[in-house]
């Protein structure tokens, strides 16, 4: 989908830019917004030419064009009366944009609100839009639950950001970083404490490897008298008693070298 969004971006930005006049200019703003496939309108909007639609019989394209690109089926009804008439592409993608924007903020839309958004008369006509307008066409996924009258939504494409949105957005990544930066840190600081707890583990095994060493030599020497034995017994009697070994000893009936 982004792929083609942006093909299909790419196109209308050059047709609008090579537009020789306001007449032209505005009719490819109505193929743009006409256009299936299409979902973003910002960087159309953004073209420094389309200043020249201004104080001319086709301004109201220039709104139009807006409208696509931040706002619904319920703005256009309010503002009719100064907007071009759309024709019947672009009422079903008006439609499909105001699906979107509805699903920014609530994951399930009662089929009263849709039906009153869309201005559908019942419930078949808005089950058929969802299911042919939307879901086929791949910009939204969920569930149509006809018990209780709601459509689940689980996932739905993206409109042009609002300029209002912008302050918050920039806000929601600066807590984001922020948040961030404090898990790198407590990350880096387990992992410090993680490679001096395993230094010191390796140093400890060490030590009792060598003091198990030392008794194996003693006990194959066979000498069997007591000189010096108490010693290694009670050094390496103190190292097997640390409870890291402790349990693994317990389980242990002898040893046998």
């Amino acid at each position: 989908m982004e792929q083609e969004q942006s093909e299909l971006v790419e196109h209308f930005v050059k047709q609008a830019s090579a537009s020789p006049n306001d007449h032209a200019l505005a009719s490819v703003l109505v193929q743009a917004t006409s256009h299936p496939s299409l979902l973003f309108f910002s960087e159309i909007l953004s073209l420094p030419n389309l200043l020249q639609l201004k104080e001319t019989e086709n301004s109201g394209y220039l709104d139009m064009l807006r409208l696509f690109a931040h706002g619904t089926w319920g703005d256009y009804t309010s503002n009719s009366d100064q907007l071009p008439q759309l024709v019947p592409d672009q009422i079903v993608k008006l439609k499909q944009l105001t699906v979107l924007t509805l699903a920014e903020t609530y994951k399930v839309l009662p089929y009263d609100q849709l039906m009153q958004e869309l201005e559908l008369t019942n419930i078949r006509e808005l089950e058929d839009f969802l299911i042919r307008e939307c879901i086929y066409a791949g910009i939204v996924r969920g569930k149509l639950d006809q018990l209780q009258r709601c459509f689940e939504v689980q996932f739905a494409a993206c409109r042009d950001s609002r300029p209002a949105q912008l302050g918050s957005m920039v806000q929601t990544l600066s807590n984001w970083l922020s948040k961030s930066e404090i898990l790198l840190v407590s990350i880096q600081e387990k992992i410090k404490w993680a490679d001096a707890t395993s230094e010191i583990v390796k140093k400890h095994r060490e030590e009792v490897e060598e003091k198990v060493e030392k008794l194996k030599k003693f006990v194959k020497a066979d000498i069997g008298s007591n000189d010096g034995s108490e010693d290694i017994y009670s050094e390496l009697g103190g190292v097997l008693d640390h409870p890291e070994y402790h349990g693994q000893l317990k389980r242990r009936r002898s040893i046998r070298f």
